[in-house]
């Protein structure tokens, strides 16, 4: 087993022994694709019309649930490596015969896997439970936009773990980003009837990007321009992050 399977398959052991975080990585998006999609048709009525285009509210949400799903797997792999570099664990890691650029690698393809899993168990519930449309064709896409969305995210929050020592200061600004990333995004409506203000705050929040290019992949529905600039944005970005995370873990003591 080579440096990157090792922590590839400590991550997976972390997971399984943890139901609390495979609660949110896995059982939490489903509820709010079930609960909130319930509680949000019922008060919008049976159809929302977007793009000329008519659909239940449960079919707009799915790819909010989906851009939930990379957002909670990122927020719990960032809770255990501050834990990991609280308890000493972390630094007792940099003693194995591993390097750190092969620790985040290994990281982040357990996020990846973990994403891909949940995403696809979404897809699922959705289609076979919740009748909701999906295009299976873009399915290939649908992985692409999951793989950088998901690096980026994990990018952005171990960078919070490495930085932040404090634990109240680490929850704090965790609980901020989650708020903010989550409401201020196209994730439960769409940003077409918001303020102005609203719509330049969303449009410069990766999660839109990720959930504009998910809700084309399902339902076929968003501009080509507009679409097209966030795919390029989401991919520099994520090239962005991890360029900032190799460079942080060589200059790390």
């Amino acid at each position: 087993m080579n440096a990157v399977s090792a922590v590839f398959f400590r991550d997976y052991r972390v997971r399984r022994s943890n139901p609390f975080l495979l609660f949110w990585d896995v059982a939490a998006p489903l509820a709010y694709l079930v609960l909130f999609g319930i509680g949000y048709e019922r008060m919008m009525g049976d159809s929302l019309i977007i793009d000329g285009q008519t659909f239940k509210y449960q079919a707009f949400l799915v790819p909010g649930v989906l851009g939930l799903v990379t957002f909670s797997i990122a927020v719990n792999t960032s809770w255990s490596f501050f834990m990991d570099k609280d308890s000493g664990i972390g630094d007792e890691m940099l003693t194995y015969p591993l390097t750190r650029q092969q620790l985040l690698f290994g990281k982040l393809a357990f996020n990846v896997a973990l994403a891909l899993f949940s995403s696809t168990l979404v897809l699922a519930v959705g289609a076979l439970f919740l009748n909701v449309p999906v295009r299976w064709e873009w399915l290939p896409l649908m992985i692409v936009v999951t793989f950088f969305a998901q690096a980026a995210m994990f990018y952005v929050f171990d960078l919070v773990a490495v930085k932040v020592n404090q634990m109240d200061a680490y929850n704090a600004i965790v609980g901020v980003m989650y708020v903010l990333m989550m409401f201020l995004s196209s994730m439960f409506y769409s940003l077409t009837d918001m303020p102005v203000w609203f719509q330049v705050v969303a449009y410069l929040n990766p999660m839109t990007w990720q959930i504009d290019l998910l809700r084309f992949c399902l339902l076929g529905v968003g501009e080509q321009t507009p679409l097209l600039i966030e795919g390029a944005a989401l991919v520099v970005f994520t090239a962005a992050c991890l360029g900032v995370a190799l460079y942080s873990s060589r200059r790390a003591p």
